[in-house]
């Protein structure tokens, strides 16, 4: 009997913007539209790309080729500081008022995300 697959943490969240560090996509950046913890996966929008073909339905009367995200490996992703305009890991912390919160650790410094 398999075991069931180990949930990975990760410090990204839907709606995060991140830059693809490996693979055919490297360099290219988007938002995270869905993460997989348990395939420790991660889809990000307009990234790996794949053509499927789709019948005609009462939606898309015409059917035909479409293009759809398919998910990539969450090590192959970092979260991109737009204030920094570079990749960065995220830590956790206090912020001012002594709540948790994420922050960019770039460049040794501490920036809250947000």
């Amino acid at each position: 009997m398999k075991a069931a697959p180990e949930k990975i943490k990760s410090r990204l969240k839907v709606k995060d913007e991140v830059v693809v560090i490996a693979g055919k996509n490297k360099k290219s950046r988007g938002e995270i539209l869905r993460i997989d913890r348990e395939k420790k996966q991660v889809v990000v929008q307009g990234v790996n790309l794949r053509k499927r073909f789709a019948r005609p339905t009462q939606e898309n009367p015409k059917g035909g080729i479409i293009e759809i995200e398919m998910p990539i490996a969450l090590s192959n992703v970092q979260y991109y500081d737009s204030k920094e305009k570079k990749p960065t890991r995220i830590a956790y912390g206090q912020d001012k008022n002594g709540q948790k919160a994420r922050f960019s650790t770039s460049s040794g410094r501490k920036k809250a995300l947000d």
